[in-house]
């Protein structure tokens, strides 16, 4: 066990935040479903300490750098101290650090916030130069207790939010970085693999000094990007059918933010090259257009991918001859099912309302329930 260690009062820490904030991370987390009261927070900081050792024993697990939790006994958290002699390691907004040290900080950060997305399955919501520790050449990640899952309502809305925090501190101390798109989309792309990580930075890199300084437009196209909602699967996605119309005719699919979250890149051929090394010495190209690769190489991509999915490019069929035929009466097919499934839907809502109607005629009130009770506690006591 470590001579100093850091001890954290979770109790304090609630009463310090602005129950507000503190709204955004809770609601819609199911390890708060049964311990959250809006009218009495400190009934929850219990749960708020446990949940932080968790994301903490994640964080170990990953091999990403943070205090080791060591003891939890209610709302008090013990864990590791970082720093030396009694001393805490500096913040990285008041550490002094030469500008190839914060290159080598950028990278080694935005290495960690994807493995605590692909392997942690966290986000951590408040993240920025305020909650990374500055200890012995790395960067260790604190304040974990804000941390949700994956399969929180608002958790890439909360990862957007850490990549605007961490950008703009590097940029404002003269750091070439990626847009928040671009760094948005190497977090959340399930395609790179571990192996293929430094590849992917080192193109990223030569990309970023290819086009110099951000332009307006793309400061208005991050800004863009940042207030549109992303679904995370190709269930959440409204008009898909529109989508693939747009992508086999050759349309701009500039704005389709989904493509990378949803593994979509992941269908495209082996041999197509990369949007990176696409954009190689295309200083002129929009980043947002940028991170989606060549427009005609991405629609042809994409084509490919919509006839083999669609009824016209099965196999099965064995229709060859008439392929450009059944593509032209696809959309129209798919159109009229999902018209026939909303009916459906429309139908089992009815259907359910109804017999809940019915159920209520018959329900019992919850005061009635509990005299009956009662009065069966003191019958049984007598």
């Amino acid at each position: 066990m470590p001579k100093f260690l850091h001890v954290k009062n979770c109790n304090q820490l609630v009463s310090d935040n602005n129950s507000r904030d503190r709204d955004r991370y809770v609601q819609g987390d199911y390890r708060f479903r049964y311990g959250y009261c809006k009218h009495n927070p400190r009934k929850m900081v219990k749960t708020w300490a446990e949940k932080e050792m968790r994301n903490l024993m994640r964080l170990k697990a990953a091999g990403i750098r943070c205090p080791t939790p060591l003891l939890l006994r209610l709302h008090v958290l013990v864990m590791e101290f970082i720093g030396k002699a009694g001393w805490a390691a500096p913040r990285l907004k008041d550490a002094a650090l030469s500008l190839d040290k914060l290159r080598e900080c950028y990278v080694e950060m935005i290495v960690a916030m994807r493995t605590l997305y692909q392997k942690c399955k966290l986000v951590h919501g408040d993240l920025s130069e305020y909650n990374i520790l500055y200890y012995e050449g790395h960067l260790y990640i604190i304040d974990v207790s804000q941390a949700v899952d994956l399969d929180h309502p608002h958790a890439l809305d909360f990862l957007r939010e850490d990549c605007i925090h961490v950008s703009d501190f590097f940029r404002k101390h003269g750091v070439a970085v990626m847009t928040i798109r671009e760094l948005f989309d190497f977090i959340v792309d399930p395609t790179i693999t571990d192996g293929s990580v430094d590849s992917y930075l080192e193109e990223v890199q030569q990309k970023i000094l290819a086009r110099g300084d951000m332009s307006v437009e793309d400061e208005i196209a991050d800004s863009v990007f940042v207030q549109t909602y992303i679904p995370k699967t190709l269930d959440h996605v409204k008009n898909v059918e529109e989508d693939v119309i747009r992508i086999t005719s050759g349309k701009d699919t500039g704005d389709l933010y989904y493509k990378t979250i949803t593994g979509l890149k992941e269908a495209l051929p082996k041999d197509q090259s990369s949007p990176v090394e696409k954009q190689q010495g295309d200083t002129n190209t929009r980043p947002v257009e940028g991170s989606m690769g060549n427009p005609s190489g991405h629609s042809n991509s994409q084509e490919s991918e919509s006839e083999a999915e669609s009824p016209s490019g099965s196999e099965t069929d064995g229709d060859e001859e008439n392929l450009s035929g059944s593509e032209d009466k696809g959309p129209l097919s798919d159109r009229s099912a999902q018209v026939d499934k909303k009916a459906a839907r429309k139908e089992n809502k009815k259907k359910v309302k109804e017999e809940k109607r019915e159920a209520r005629k018959t329900k019992v009130p919850k005061a009635v329930k509990k005299r009956k009770k009662k009065l069966a506690k003191a019958h049984k006591t007598r």
